[in-house]
This record gives structure tokens, C-alpha cells and sequence, in this order.
């Protein structure tokens, strides 16, 4: 056996702000091409579908953000509180108890009821969006227009708060999902605590409302549903508030970057938009190839608990590991056969298996079937509007650490 620490390994800076868009694949090309392992700014990067699925999975390591808080000197006041409780942080018997309460109210078939509201909310962003238009085509920012609106709207009202709230709930999950990137940590703290305050004194005023007044959402839910632990005890209301803060934290920023690399690379493949528009029962398969494409969640950390030995290395206790859900996807292409990892292909088969993009194991993500129910109604909803899709200047890169989203993306849509 061989400590890890003893490896020679290529070392890849994913902190690096110019790192990005062609760059980024190309990188990670090079890197694959020098093994499954490789070093970076805080611990080790797998980059194979085993490897990474192994690390998800495994009860040895966990999510490191504990770690992070420890780092940053974040021991007291709300977001530590927050963490503390976030159930990514938790295990054993109280996560599988959380996650069984809140499993059902997103369940795919539970999600399916959205998708009237999700084209309702659609219809008024295009409304929107071609109020001002002296032309027919549509010249738009797609962020500001759609991708950035569309998932707040829908999580305030699978929540349960008011639609006027969207803009409110998208400040809050912009800033509270920066908490799991070290950069931002760095730089960021105060915003970040002043985000979780906020929304904790928020959901707090939700949940009671909801108590007096339940509707059909998922904190009315929530608030009825049973411990099946410890029948009829019922969720308390920080249980509750934990378990919209992370629907929240997950579902906003997250979808809206995957919606616009979606966007973004159909209109860099208008080969595949036309292949949409020809066949609308395609969206559910363009979701999947964008999230295996260019996945929002490039790296997920994990923290080793336990001394690890894989593949006849040994990870000590401690040791940051960054599952690389980008090049984990190509593996996908490998299960198929076909042998076209690095084309983007809404029609190509992939073998039924799973991209790493909503990770995977215990902590897979809770939102991850109300996501793809979201982007597959924005795509079909543009397709069936739209016969060409181009883009209309220069796409405006995020970072890769953290949420790797689009600031920017000015695209035209021609009816």
C-alpha cells in the first residue's frame, strides 16, 4: 500500500478564476490522461466514474463543510448554527429520518403536479421578455430573462411563500450556497451570514403561517408529516426550517446555471435544437445529456473519517478528496460503447447510467427530480416557441469552484 502523499500526481488548480468554458476541458482532458488521481489546492481529485462513485458513497468520509466552517473560525452564531443542522452534515439515524420525511414530497411522482405552474411561470417570462421587442425575433440576457427568475418562482411555490418573494429567495440561495466554496468563505463570510439570517428569520414567519393556515405545499407537508421513528412525534419547526433551508440552498442557483449551460450549448449545437424542436419528447433526454455535459457541480468534497485504501492507496483521516463529477460523466459514454464522451449529443445512448452532477450515495440530492422536471419544461417550452436558437454575443463564465454557472447569456430566439 501507498500513502497518497507519497504519489507523484499532476496538480490541477480548480481556484484558478481563468478557469473555465474551452480552457476547463481542456484541462481536464490533460489530466485524465495522466491517471485517475491528481493533486490539488486542498487535497486529492478523483477523476474516474468508480473512483468518484466510491468516495460518494462510502460511510468512511463525509461532506467536509464542518471542516470548512473550522477553518474559516466559523464556531457560533447563525451559520454555524445552520451547518451544524444542515443535513449534509448529518448521518447515521437522524439523516436517514430527515430524508424520509421530505423524500415523499419530492418524489417523481410528486414533482410531476408542478409542471402545469412551472409552464404558467414560463408563458409570463416570455411575456415579459417580448413586452419591449420591436421585432420577431427575441434579443435577450437569458439569465436575467428566464434562467434566473424561472427556479426561484417555482421553489416559492412548491414552499409555499409568496410568488412577489421569488427575488428575496434568490438573493438568500445565491449567497447561502457560497458556504460550500472555500473561495467564497474566504472572502465572502459576512455576506453569507448576513443571507442565512435573514432567511432563517424568514422561513421562521413561513413556517408558523403555515401552521395556522396549511396549504398544499411542501412546509404544510412537512409540518404534518409523522416521525416514523418515534409515531405520532412530528417535525419541530427548526427540523422543518433545516429542511427548507437546503430545498432552498439546492434549488435556486443551481437549476439556473444548469438551465442556462443547457441554453448555451444547444445554441452552440443547432443540430440538436433542430432535433428537439423535431421531437419534443427529447427534452427529458437533452436535460440528462447537459447535466452529463457540463455539470454545474464539477467538484463535491469529502472529508475521510476512517482510513481509506482504494485501488492500493491509502487516504488518511483528514484528507480532502474532490469527486470530479465532469470527467466521472464521461465515463458514462464508455458504459455505451459509442465511444463520444466529448461530443454533446441529446440523441446519443449513454448506456442508462447515472451522471454524478446530482451526486450520489446517502447524501444524493434531495431537489435533484423537481430539477430535472424544471429544465425539462424550459426546454420543451422554448423548443415548441422557437425555431432557431443562436447565440448573441459572448457567454459570461462563473468559476468552477462552487456553482459553476453563466453571469451572463445573450442569446436570440427567432419564432
Amino acid at each position: 500500500m501507498t500513502l497518497v502523499s507519497e504519489l507523484e500526481l499532476k496538480s490541477f488548480d480548480y481556484t484558478d478564476p481563468g478557469m473555465y468554458g474551452a480552457r476547463f476541458h481542456q484541462a481536464m482532458r490533460e489530466l485524465c490522461a495522466e491517471g485517475w488521481l491528481a493533486s490539488g489546492p486542498f487535497g486529492y481529485i478523483v477523476l474516474d466514474r468508480e473512483a468518484g462513485e466510491f468516495f460518494l458513497r462510502t460511510r468512511a468520509a463525509s461532506f467536509p463543510g464542518m471542516k470548512i466552517a473550522e477553518i474559516f473560525g466559523v464556531t457560533e452564531g447563525p451559520l454555524w448554527e445552520q451547518m451544524k443542522r444542515n443535513i449534509l452534515h448529518l448521518g447515521g439515524a437522524d439523516h436517514s429520518r430527515l430524508r424520509s420525511l421530505v423524500n415523499p414530497a419530492l418524489s417523481p411522482r410528486a414533482v410531476e403536479r408542478y409542471r402545469p405552474m412551472m409552464r404558467g411561470f414560463l408563458e409570463d417570462l416570455l411575456t415579459r421578455a417580448t413586452a419591449s421587442s420591436t421585432s420577431p425575433s427575441l434579443r435577450c440576457e437569458f439569465v436575467e430573462a428566464f434562467a434566473k427568475p424561472y427556479p426561484s418562482r417555482t421553489i416559492a411555490s412548491v414552499m409555499g411563500a409568496p410568488i412577489a418573494d421569488a427575488p428575496k429567495l434568490h438573493h438568500w440561495s445565491n449567497w447561502i450556497q457560497r458556504q460550500f466554496d472555500a473561495v467564497s468563505m474566504a472572502s465572502q463570510r459576512d455576506e453569507i451570514e448576513r443571507a442565512v439570517e435573514e432567511f432563517y428569520s424568514y422561513a421562521r414567519e413561513l413556517v408558523q403561517a403555515r401552521r395556522e393556515d396549511p396549504g398544499d405545499d411542501l412546509i404544510s407537508t412537512l409540518i404534518a408529516a409523522a416521525d416514523p421513528a418515534h409515531p405520532p412525534a412530528k417535525l419541530s419547526d427548526v427540523e422543518c426550517i433545516n429542511l427548507v433551508f437546503n430545498v432552498l440552498a439546492g434549488g435556486v442557483d443551481t437549476t439556473q446555471s444548469q438551465l442556462a449551460h443547457a441554453i448555451r450549448l444547444l445554441a452552440e449545437h443547432p443540430e440538436q435544437w433542430a432535433a428537439l424542436r423535431a421531437d419534443p419528447s427529447l427534452a427529458s433526454a437533452a436535460v440528462e445529456e447537459a447535466l452529463r455535459y457540463e455539470p454545474i457541480t464539477p467538484f463535491t468534497a469529502r472529508i475521510v473519517d476512517e482510513e481509506i485504501t482504494f485501488r492500493d492507496v491509502t487516504f488518511p483521516v483528514e484528507t480532502i478528496v474532490m469527486v470530479c463529477a465532469f470527467t466521472g460523466n464521461r465515463d458514462l459514454d464508455e458504459h455505451a460503447g459509442t465511444g463520444t464522451a466529448e461530443t454533446f449529443d441529446i440523441t446519443a445512448e449513454r448506456g442508462g447510467a447515472r451522471a454524478l452532477t446530482f451526486g450520489a450515495g446517502v447524501h444524493y440530492c434531495l431537489g435533484a427530480n423537481l430539477a430535472r422536471v424544471e429544465l425539462q419544461e424550459a426546454l420543451a417550452f422554448l423548443g415548441e416557441r422557437f425555431e432557431g436558437l443562436e447565440l448573441d454575443g459572448e457567454p459570461q463564465f462563473e468559476s468552477i469552484t462552487g456553482i459553476y454557472g453563466l453571469g451572463k447569456l445573450p442569446v436570440r430566439l427567432r419564432p
